[in-house]
């Protein structure tokens, strides 16, 4: 009786885990040299919020290269991109899982002729 009562105030002290979105997979990935990409795409660790994630890609002046809006779907979000030319672009990220929690981040990717 002894170790039944310990073990349901330890499960008692139990508390959810805390979950959040961790980007798992890109493509391109980190640091990637690769022809133009028409897209880019990101696979997280945990569902997504679809109105409070996105994506953004910016080439070496800032200017915006997406064709248009970001979109998150169940665990990953796309991008579709404009006509890349031969450069460094930044892929910039914010996830936030459907618990709450909030992850982002930041990462190149070289497109070469």
């Amino acid at each position: 009786m002894r170790r039944l009562g310990l073990a349901a105030v330890v499960a008692g002290l139990a508390s959810p885990a805390m979950a959040h979105a961790f980007l798992e997979k890109a493509s391109p990935a980190a640091g990637e040299n690769l022809r133009a990409p028409a897209r880019v795409e990101l696979h997280f660790s945990e569902l997504l919020e679809p109105s409070f994630s996105a994506v953004t890609v910016a080439d070496e002046s800032g200017a915006d290269v997406g064709a248009g809006p970001s979109v998150a779907s169940g665990d990953d979000m796309t991008l579709a991109l404009k006509p890349l030319k031969p450069g460094r672009y930044r892929v910039t990220w914010h996830a936030v899982s459907v618990d709450t929690h909030r992850t982002e981040g930041k990462y190149n990717f070289l497109v070469v002729p």
